[in-house]
């Protein structure tokens, strides 16, 4: 990764692959942590990762290392706006909408690690860099 960082917001399959110690999105964070990047998460995300089988003092301790965006009032619209904007329908997008939505309210250069390029490629155009996992 040649880019730097200042904010890397996370999806539902970067946090669930950080807390599953996924070793390609481990040795993605520790390249996003080595350039001081912070690390943001959705508020709503937090409910995708969390299951029966998630193991929760960890889920709970690497929440404690990022910074969680809360999804308010004014957030829910702008991400409406971004579905709206895309095509999109919020059925299927609302999520995703969210974490496009507290990407772009962070200080650039912003960047969000996902598993969905397109969606989120259609919700935030060039404005966010995408790290595929």
């Amino acid at each position: 990764m040649t880019a730097v960082f200042h904010a890397v917001v996370l999806d539902s399959e970067g946090l669930s692959g950080w807390i599953r110690r996924d070793r390609a999105v481990m040795a993605t964070l520790q390249e996003l942590f080595d350039m001081g990047a912070d690390l943001v998460v959705s508020a709503n995300i937090i409910i995708e990762v969390t299951h029966a089988k998630a193991d929760m003092p960890r889920v709970n301790w690497l929440l404690s290392q990022v910074h969680t965006e809360p999804v308010t009032k004014s957030a829910a619209k702008a991400a409406a706006r971004l579905l709206a904007d895309a095509g999109l329908h919020g059925h299927e997008h609302a999520i995703d909408a969210t974490v496009a939505e507290a990407a772009l309210r962070q200080s650039t250069p912003v960047a969000i690690l996902t598993s969905d390029a397109d969606d989120m490629r259609m919700l935030c155009g060039r404005r966010v860099h995408l790290i595929v996992l």
